[in-house]
C-alpha cells in the first residue's frame, strides 16, 4: 500500500488518508439523496437513481484513486442534474431517456478533449493570478455552500421580485399550487441575513462549527471527522439527529428499478429518438456544448483551486504535463479519470457524474493520495447498504466543516497584487463571483472574459493566451446558448 499509493512520498499515512477519505464521504453523502429528488422529477424511478449514484460514484472515484493516485472524489454534479430536469426534460421537452443519451455524448467529448490534451492546453494557458483566484474563489464557495446549510442565512423577497414558482412565470393570482410549492425565483430584490439563532438546527451547527474551529486550530488529528461525529452525537439529544432509520432506499428496491435506468441511453426511447429532423440535431448539438463546458470547468477550477496550494499537484508534476506524453502526470491521468466518469453515470442512469469541490474538505483532513479516493469509493459501496444509517448524519454536523476547509483554501487570496486593479478586477470576478452566483464554471468565466477586457483596453492584447481567448469566447457563446434554451 505504501508503494502503490507512494505515502511517505506525499507526506501522509494510512491513518489519516482514511479519516481524510471517511470526511469527504460524509461532506459529499447529502449527494445520495438530493441527486434521487431533482431526477425523479423528470420521471426517473428514484431508487434507480439512488443506486446509479452510488455506482457511478464509486466507480469514478475509484478510477481516480488508483488511477491518478489523488485524493479527488466524483458523484453527480449539483447544478447540471438541475440542468437535466428543469431544462433538458421541462423546457426543451427530452424525455429523460434522451436527455441520458445527451450526458453519454458528452462524457465521450470529455475523453475526447482529455485525450487529445485540450483540457491541458487550457490548464496551461490560465494565469498564475487566475489560478491564484479560482483556489480562494473555490474557498469562497465552499464557505458559503456551509454557512447555507448550516441555516445561518435567511432571505428575503416581496413578491415584487418574484420571477417564477415551480418553474413558470408568477402570477399573484394563483393561491395554491399542484403538490405545492417546489421551488421559487426571485430576482435581484432578494435581501440576505443572518437568522435569529432559535432553531435545534441553527444552534447545532453553531456548536459544531466552535468545536470543529478549537479541534482545527489545536492541530488535533481527524479534526474534521470527530467534529462531523461530535456534532451528530451532541444533535440526538437536541432532536435535530433522527435516529428513525428510512428503509425507503433499501439495497433490494434500487437493485430492482435499476434495470428501468440502465442502458436506457441506448434505447429506442433514448439515442435512438435523439436525432431525428434538423430543429432536433441543432438543439442537441446545443445541449451537450451547454452540459460539457459547465462539466470541464467545474473540473478544472476543482483541481487548480485545491491542487496548486496543498501540492497534489506539484510544481514537477506540472512540469511533466507541459513536457511529457501520454498519461505521464497526475494531472493527465486525473483528467481522464474524470472524463470517463460522466459516461459511466449515464450508462446506470444518471446526470453528469463531475469532480466535486468538498473532496476540499478531505484534502483539508490531511488527504493527499488516492487512497483517501479508495476510502470514499469504499463508502459509497457500502453506503448501499447502510443508506438509512449515513443519513443520520445532519446537514448541520457537515456543514461547519465546508466552512472551516474554504476558510483554509482563501489563503491563496494573499499571492493576489489586490493593489494593482489590472489584477484585482479579474481576481475578484473569478473568486466572488463564484460564490455569489454558486457555480464554479460561471465564476471563471466571468474571471476569463474581465481579465481578456483589462488586457485589451491596457494594450496588452499579447498578454492574453489564444487559447484563452477561445475559451472567453466560448463562455461567452455558452450564456448565449443557455439564454437560447
Amino acid at each position: 500500500m505504501e508503494k502503490f499509493f507512494q505515502l511517505k512520498a506525499n507526506n501522509t499515512k494510512v491513518s489519516t488518508e482514511i479519516m481524510a477519505g471517511l470526511t469527504t464521504f460524509f461532506a459529499m453523502s447529502y449527494i445520495l439523496f438530493v441527486n434521487p429528488q431533482i431526477l425523479s422529477l423528470a420521471g426517473m424511478p428514484s431508487q434507480a437513481v439512488f443506486l446509479a449514484t452510488i455506482i457511478a460514484s464509486a466507480v469514478g472515484t475509484l478510477v481516480m484513486g488508483l488511477f491518478a493516485n489523488v485524493p479527488y472524489a466524483l458523484a453527480p454534479g449539483m447544478g447540471l442534474n438541475a440542468f437535466f430536469t428543469y431544462t433538458v426534460v421541462f423546457a426543451l421537452g427530452y424525455s429523460w431517456q434522451q436527455a441520458l443519451a445527451l450526458v453519454f455524448i458528452c462524457g465521450l467529448i470529455n475523453v475526447l478533449i482529455t485525450v487529445t490534451k485540450v483540457r491541458k492546453m487550457i490548464i496551461m494557458a490560465i494565469p498564475e493570478v487566475m489560478q491564484h483566484a479560482i483556489g480562494g474563489g473555490i474557498g469562497v464557495f465552499i464557505a458559503y455552500i456551509g454557512l447555507k446549510n448550516a441555516g445561518f442565512l435567511q432571505f428575503t423577497s416581496d413578491s415584487s421580485n418574484i420571477l417564477s414558482i415551480n418553474n413558470a412565470a408568477y402570477n399573484a393570482a394563483t393561491t395554491s399550487y399542484k403538490g405545492g410549492v417546489t421551488g421559487v425565483v426571485t430576482g435581484g430584490g432578494i435581501v440576505p441575513g443572518l437568522v435569529n439563532f432559535t432553531q435545534p438546527g441553527v444552534i447545532l451547527a453553531l456548536i459544531g462549527l466552535v468545536l470543529m474551529t478549537v479541534l482545527v486550530v489545536k492541530k488535533v488529528p481527524g479534526a474534521v471527522l470527530i467534529g462531523i461525529i461530535a456534532t451528530t452525537i451532541i444533535g440526538i439529544p437536541m432532536g435535530v439527529t433522527s435516529l428513525s432509520f428510512d428503509s425507503a432506499n433499501s439495497l433490494g428496491s434500487s437493485i430492482h428499478q435499476l434495470g428501468t435506468t440502465f442502458g436506457a441511453a441506448f434505447s429506442s426511447d433514448g439515442m435512438g429518438s435523439l436525432f431525428t429532423g434538423a430543429n432536433k440535431i441543432v438543439m442537441s448539438l446545443m445541449t451537450i456544448f451547454a452540459f460539457s463546458f459547465s462539466d470541464t470547468f467545474d473540473t478544472l477550477g476543482t483541481f487548480i483551486g485545491t491542487g496548486r496550494r496543498t501540492g497534489i499537484f506539484s510544481m514537477a508534476d506540472e512540469k511533466a504535463m507541459e513536457e511529457g506524453h501520454g498519461f505521464s502526470s497526475k494531472m493527465d491521468k486525473a483528467l481522464f479519470a474524470d472524463s470517463i466518469a460522466t459516461s459511466i453515470g449515464a450508462i446506470v442512469g444518471t446526470s453528469n457524474t463531475t469532480t466535486y469541490v468538498e473532496s476540499a474538505a478531505g484534502i483539508g483532513a490531511g488527504g493527499r493520495t488516492g487512497l483517501t479516493a479508495v476510502t470514499t469509493a469504499c463508502a459509497f459501496l457500502i453506503s448501499a447498504v447502510f443508506a438509512p444509517l449515513i443519513s443520520v448524519v445532519p446537514t448541520q454536523a457537515v456543514a461547519p466543516a465546508l466552512v472551516l476547509v474554504g476558510v483554509m483554501m482563501m489563503g491563496s487570496f494573499k499571492e493576489i497584487d489586490w493593489a494593482d486593479l489590472a489584477e484585482a478586477v479579474p481576481a475578484f470576478m473569478a473568486s466572488v463571483v463564484m460564490g455569489f452566483v454558486y457555480n464554479i464554471s460561471y465564476g471563471i468565466a466571468a474571471g476569463f472574459i474581465f481579465y481578456c477586457l483589462v488586457k485589451l483596453i491596457t494594450g496588452k492584447a499579447k498578454d492574453i493566451h489564444p487559447i484563452l481567448a477561445i475559451v472567453s469566447v466560448g463562455f461567452i457563446l455558452n450564456f448565449v446558448v443557455l439564454a437560447i434554451l
